[in-house]
């Protein structure tokens, strides 16, 4: 029955997770993707044996219901692997994730004090708007580490001034460190990690590719169809749905109709298909919109262990390589041959410049000098090579996104059963498991009726935090009970409050032991306390000294208390800074992971 399929658009990661999801569910679903192979970019290509990763795709998440999945779809081929990366700049190799020693003994002793001095600057006087990439990291990093480590490969990635790319992403991609969660971090071991502290990873015995192939298996074991080579010429809409697409492939066109459709193509297609076609304000926000493409140049090299790490970052501005990834460390089954190694050269670029119409010779020839150029291998060491082009890879926050996508957001959920997930369905930088996480909510939303929106996973961190897909994760609830015995130590003190409970309690307590005195009489009556004479004008050890001593106390009370309470909550202050400090810097240390 046509009301009991959906139609998913792309067999990536999260088009495949919403099918395998679907046939669990009752659901049939349909996956159509116009090329020959499934993954989207997450593909793993073969090149006479050797795999290659497009990108380096590892497997990690701190989302439950995703690390299940995985593990059962491929069983022992899903590997634990650990990690090992650096950072290429200015002809050094910097230990990734960036350390104190190390670092200062690459750029030297005086680099190293002015990154300092440039930290504390512009944390004392930092911009007091954050409206680009520039801004957000010289805020929390200073100006010396922005144009050090920051800069160059930036823009080296993105193709635009570090100006003209939003804070959005950053803020995104690297989720800002408040107080809280530094502090609730010193009591929590979180189950997976932050993202940031990953020292290990799973990955596919062959490369992502082999995982997405199992999803594929699982779908059409289950009842579900996964067709290859078909690609979405149309989807015709009707009083604010969808009723069916239209495909085209080498069996000719056909018409699929259903009663759901979840699409991942890219949102700017999607809306340039749809017949008849939407208002032109929507045309021109898909206009606005924009991509960054990359080449990976994937070369064989006649010699084993170049070097140990799995990918090399290239900081290096003379050079327009933007990663090395090896993939014989990645896992040995992506190398055919023990004694030889296969590299993946990447490069960032758009559709149509310079690098992207150079020939695959001519791209090759490239990368060998790259290559030579950074001292990793020898011209003569490379036999062989292979170019494959990813377009449409990452979604750039330019200056005008926000507002465009917007308009797209609006018009796409204004059509009741078409969902959109996944990177270029939602127009969001995610990874994988945000990705198949989005998959997982389009499908909860029309087996259960629910109102997830796709559009906040990953936009808020608790969306994930809180475990709604999560099973065998941390128990519920437990951070929060942790931030609630943490809350009151951390409280800062009311000065007005403080110096008021100690005056009204010293100056009442000298009051009433005063007059105690003074009832019990004697001969001499309190030598002992009629000495804060010397000190309290006034005070005697009578009854009108007692009303002397009660203001007197009032006011030495009040100001130990108003003075402690602000001597408190500066120590605390600082020691709170130091503790975000520590947190920013392990972020920092590992910033390279969200490109």
């Amino acid at each position: 029955m046509a009301s009991n399929r959906v139609v998913i658009i792309g067999a990536g990661p999260a088009g495949l997770t919403a099918a395998l999801d679907s046939t669990r569910r009752g659901l049939k679903p349909v996956v159509v993707e116009k090329r020959g192979k499934v993954g989207g970019i997450a593909c793993t290509e073969n090149y006479k044996g050797f795999l290659f990763d497009m990108g380096g795709h590892r497997f990690f998440s701190k989302a439950g219901e995703v690390r299940a999945i995985w593990n059962e779809v491929l069983g022992e081929d899903f590997l634990v692997r650990p990690r090992l990366s650096r950072i290429y700049f200015q002809g050094k190799f910097f230990e990734y994730p960036l350390k104190p020693l190390d670092t200062v003994v690459n750029l030297g002793l005086a680099h190293g004090a002015s990154l300092v001095m440039s930290y504390v600057r512009w944390h004392l006087f930092p911009y007091q708007e954050e409206d680009n990439f520039e801004q957000w990291v010289t805020n929390r990093f200073g100006r010396g580490l922005f144009e050090t480590f920051f800069k160059s490969y930036t823009e080296k990635v993105w193709g635009v001034s570090c100006t003209e790319l939003r804070a959005e992403w950053a803020a995104q991609r690297i989720k800002d460190l408040s107080l809280k969660k530094a502090l609730v971090s010193m009591f929590l071991n979180r189950d997976g990690g932050a993202r940031t502290l990953i020292d290990q990873f799973q990955y596919p015995a062959e490369g992502p590719g082999m995982m997405w192939n199992a999803f594929r298996r699982a779908i059409e074991e289950a009842g579900g169809s996964v067709r290859l080579g078909e690609e979405v010429v149309g989807l015709t809409r009707q009083d604010g749905r969808i009723s069916a697409v239209v495909t085209a492939g080498g069996d000719g066109s056909r018409s699929l109709e259903a009663g759901h459709f979840i699409s991942t193509m890219p949102l700017t297609e999607l809306v340039k298909r749809l017949d008849p076609a939407p208002p032109g304000e929507v045309l021109e926000a898909a206009e606005g919109l924009k991509y960054r493409d990359f080449i990976v140049v994937c070369l064989v090299v006649a010699r084993a262990g170049l070097f140990p790490d799995q990918w090399i970052y290239i900081h290096d501005p003379q050079v327009k390589m933007g990663r090395i990834q090896n993939f014989g460390n990645w896992s040995p089954r992506m190398v055919p041959d023990p004694g030889m190694t296969g590299l993946g050269l990447e490069y960032f670029c758009n559709r149509g410049d310079e690098l992207w119409t150079l020939s695959d010779a001519e791209l090759i020839e490239l990368g060998k000098r790259e290559l030579a150029r950074i001292g990793l291998a020898a011209g003569e060491d490379i036999v062989d090579g292979v170019v494959y082009r990813v377009p449409k890879a990452y979604p750039v926050y330019d200056s005008g996104f926000k507002g465009n996508l917007e308009v797209l957001r609006r018009y796409v959920n204004g059509l009741e059963n078409l969902q959109t997930i996944g990177r270029n369905g939602l127009f969001r930088y995610n990874n994988m498991d945000h990705s198949m996480l989005t998959g997982l909510a389009a499908v909860s939303n029309i087996v259960n009726r629910e109102k997830i929106d796709p559009w906040t996973i990953n936009e808020d961190e608790e969306f994930l935090e809180e475990g709604r897909f999560e099973e065998g994760g941390r128990p519920e609830g437990l951070e929060r009970a942790v931030e609630e015995k943490l809350a009151p130590i951390f409280e800062k003190v009311d000065r007005v409050a403080l110096g008021l409970s100690l005056g009204a309690a010293s100056g009442l307590g000298l009051f009433l032991m005063t007059i105690y005195l003074v009832l019990k009489g004697g001969p001499v009556v309190g030598p002992t306390l009629a000495l804060l004479g010397q000190y309290l004008p006034g005070y005697t050890v009578s009854p009108a000294g007692a009303l002397a001593g009660l203001i007197h106390g009032f006011i030495l009370g009040y100001l130990l208390g108003w003075c402690g309470a602000v001597l408190r909550n500066f120590l605390l202050y600082l020691n709170l800074r130091l503790i975000h400090g520590r947190a920013q810097r392990v972020q920092f240390s590992r910033l390279w992971d969200y490109f």
